[in-house]
């Protein structure tokens, strides 16, 4: 059986440098008047049970904004901000729930089935985790492995995988049962990388 909405805990990553924006902190910048963290809270809230924000700054602005959601704010535990594995594992650690989805802060339009259908595929599958696919007009694939349903039992291996030096995404998935779920609409994975681009969508 798929996981239930209430055994998945919904996450939110939002602790990297922000180096392609000029080292802001990315969920904080604003969007159509509220910040991109805030968006992806609203579409991740109603797929998930409990609710997680990872941030290594401005955590006091992060709770704020996570209130309305009873989210709980966590950072990195190893230092120097290592990438998005380590916001992975600071959420599995926070998890009270068998399964967490994660979803960058910077993906406003996240589709509203996400949650449904990588539970689906982990199930059917019996696998540790499912990742997103999309192609664009040409066919060409493009994985988005932040996107993610996985089983908080991971939480230990992939503790022991940053702590022999790996940083690299792929790298763990592949240590691991794992499928890739093809979504159709490529635009929902939209992620911002630069004021211009976040400029741009503000006016549309």
């Amino acid at each position: 059986m798929s996981p239930a909405r209430e055994h998945i805990t919904g996450l939110v990553l939002a602790g990297g440098r922000g180096m392609r924006m000029g080292g802001v902190d990315k969920g904080l910048q604003m969007l159509h008047g509220e910040p991109l963290a805030s968006h992806v809270l609203k579409r991740i809230a109603p797929q998930t049970g409990a609710l997680v924000i990872s941030a290594n700054r401005h955590a006091d602005v992060y709770t704020t904004l996570g209130a309305p959601f009873n989210a709980k704010v966590v950072a990195d535990t190893l230092p120097g901000f290592p990438g998005p594995l380590a916001g992975l594992l600071a959420g599995l650690r926070a998890a009270d729930t068998a399964y967490v989805l994660s979803a960058p802060c910077d993906t406003p339009g996240l589709p509203a089935d996400l949650a449904v259908r990588l539970a689906h595929a982990l199930d059917s599958n019996q696998a540790d985790l499912a990742t997103v696919t999309t192609a664009d007009a040409q066919g060409n694939v493009s994985l988005h492995p932040v996107f993610a349903l996985l089983r908080t039992s991971l939480a230990d291996d992939l503790a022991a995988f940053l702590a022999a030096g790996e940083r690299k995404v792929r790298a763990w998935y592949a240590r691991h049962k794992t499928v890739e779920v093809a979504f159709t609409d490529e635009r929902a994975f939209y992620n911002i990388n630069s004021l211009q681009e976040l400029a741009d969508l503000d006016r549309c």
